[in-house]
């Protein structure tokens, strides 16, 4: 089976290739004579929400801002992964935690040689277990002892991921899963997503949906609509569950898909600091593509520094 990885971040979410077409391992390299080319990591469904993993270069265009570009760059090897997990333990998960320790610690035993991982919890506060690592029964130890709260500071909790994740070589992801809105976070939506686009995170929720009486109906609680924005906007995806049943497979098929991406990239005209809008399609009928729809083109640096 032909896996598809990303093989680095390089700045604001642009990978960089040397002339020479040797990659540079630092996540800030240093710009000398180099071209930039933007990796767009994609997931690749069919009508029956199965991977995709026998496509090949020619099956995929890239469009920049509605005009398209040649693809320049397509990845086919795996590469390790630097993953937050972000779970609710807020007051409504009470009855919850048990079922959402297992289906973490069943994403945990999926983490490849190479990748590594940090554990978190999010409340009326922020919390993180100990620091990244590839110790599975150290994170299965972290996923046990994270504590409650009461509220849910959903986005403070993404910002303090995306802080995590700074700094750190290789490809980056955030994984959260809630069963409810925000309720009195600090950050805002828009704050998180400038970041993450800027910083090439890509972020996969897992939304719970709850039914409580109302004392004449039942009641579908409501997700956090800037979540699904969020994952749409960095090319993850949002799982939406009824059944907390459901929750150890969907964190299984979650670890599949990072590990069943295609890497696709071209190399911008324009490296004029700004957002641009882009999408990735696929020529074969009958397939769906996912990834970022965004990236900021960072500027390059003359002078030979970041």
């Amino acid at each position: 089976m032909v896996h598809k990885r990303l093989i680095q971040r390089a700045c604001a979410g642009v990978a960089l290739l040397c002339v020479a077409g040797v990659a540079q391992a630092a996540d800030r390299p240093t710009f000398t004579a180099s071209t930039q080319v933007v990796t767009l990591p994609s997931t690749v469904t069919d009508g029956e929400n199965r991977i995709v993993l026998d496509l090949t270069e020619a099956d995929f265009e890239v469009l920049e801002d509605n005009r398209r570009q040649p693809v320049t760059f397509f990845e086919t090897t795996i590469l390790p992964i630097r993953v937050v997990v972000l779970l609710d333990t807020s007051a409504s998960m009470t009855g919850t935690v048990p079922l959402v320790r297992t289906a973490a610690r069943e994403f945990v035993t999926r983490l490849l040689r190479g990748d590594v991982c940090r554990v978190g919890a999010f409340n009326d506060s922020v919390q993180f277990g100990g620091g990244f690592t590839s110790d599975r029964n150290r994170l299965a130890q972290d996923i046990d002892t994270l504590d409650f709260g009461d509220t849910t500071r959903l986005y403070d909790a993404l910002a303090t991921g995306l802080d995590a994740l700074e700094g750190g070589a290789g490809r980056r992801v955030i994984l959260v899963l809630t069963d409810g809105a925000d309720t009195e976070s600090r950050i805002g939506l828009r704050s998180v997503i400038g970041r993450a686009r800027a910083d090439g995170v890509m972020v996969y929720a897992i939304g719970i949906e709850r039914t409580h009486f109302t004392g004449t109906r039942p009641v579908v609680s409501a997700q956090d609509a800037g979540l699904k924005r969020l994952t749409e906007e960095t090319g993850g995806g949002y799982f939406a569950l009824r059944k907390t049943t459901d929750l150890g497979t969907t964190f299984a098929r979650i670890a599949d898909e990072l590990h069943s991406q295609y890497v696709i990239g071209f190399s911008p005209e324009r490296l004029d600091g700004r957002p641009h809008a882009l999408a990735v399609r696929v020529k074969r009928p009958g397939l769906t593509v996912r990834g970022r729809r965004s990236y900021v083109a960072a500027r390059e640096n003359i002078s030979g520094h970041d």
